[in-house]
């Protein structure tokens, strides 16, 4: 049974001859590539002309690679809207000023995060989640800022004064507040990114917080599981 692209054989044929990949003559003359491999089979290109396929190839690589690290970015983007808009109408529905909330928020920041022995402290990296601790604290508990410890964990090439003036001024603690620093020694000759600020720990000595945060956070974690058949 002859193809009905058998009348397009000859100009295939010419195109390849002339060093014209498969996939430029299957998207020119619209045959499938199953006829085209056999048809073209036995063609050899000069190795010029495979050296210019071979280029066109390792171009068309890179666009491509290109062009899927602008689709992923624009994928993930929206991914990201998403997952925005659908938190801010969460936070539409919940009274984040409740001081009940707010303990149980903090609770279960302290179970994953905080310190479970003799203190009530809690370290991290994000600023964020420190301040965030630190205002739940005199909110909750009259806790001044100025009355919390802070320690800082640094790598080898971080120069501690600067540190601490970055960790006063994002938390708004008194800079005479950093009392102890530990620099970890493994990383000596080893370069820190300069977004990275080290570890900051804050320190309260009411040890009643930290006993009532873990109870809490675990208690609510028990219940929520009986009441969902866990």
């Amino acid at each position: 049974m002859i193809s009905k692209w058998f009348e397009l054989k000859d100009e295939a044929v010419s195109l390849r001859k002339k060093g014209k990949s498969i996939r430029d003559i299957e998207e020119r003359l619209k045959i499938p590539r199953s006829t085209l491999s056999g048809w073209l089979k036995n063609i050899e290109l000069s190795k010029s002309q495979k050296k210019v396929l071979d280029k066109k190839w390792r171009e068309a690589l890179v666009l491509s690679r290109k062009k899927a690290v602008v689709w992923h970015n624009r994928e993930k983007a929206k991914r990201l809207n998403i997952a925005k808009n659908e938190a801010l109408s969460l936070l539409k529905s919940i009274e984040v000023k409740n001081k009940n909330i707010l303990e149980l928020a903090l609770s279960m920041l302290y179970l994953g995060e905080g310190a479970k022995t003799a203190k009530t402290s809690l370290g991290n990296s994000d600023p964020e989640i420190l301040l965030f601790f630190a205002k739940s604290m005199e909110i909750l508990y009259g806790l001044s800022r100025k009355s919390v410890r802070c320690d800082l964990h640094l790598r080898a090439d971080q120069d501690i004064e600067s540190i601490k003036k970055y960790w006063s001024k994002k938390l708004k603690i008194p800079i005479f507040n950093f009392k102890s620093v530990s620099v970890d020694k493994r990383t000596i000759g080893r370069k820190t990114y300069p977004h990275y600020k080290g570890v900051c720990i804050l320190n309260y000595s009411n040890i009643a917080i930290q006993r009532k945060l873990v109870y809490l956070s675990r208690k609510y974690c028990e219940e929520l599981s009986k009441n969902m058949g866990g």
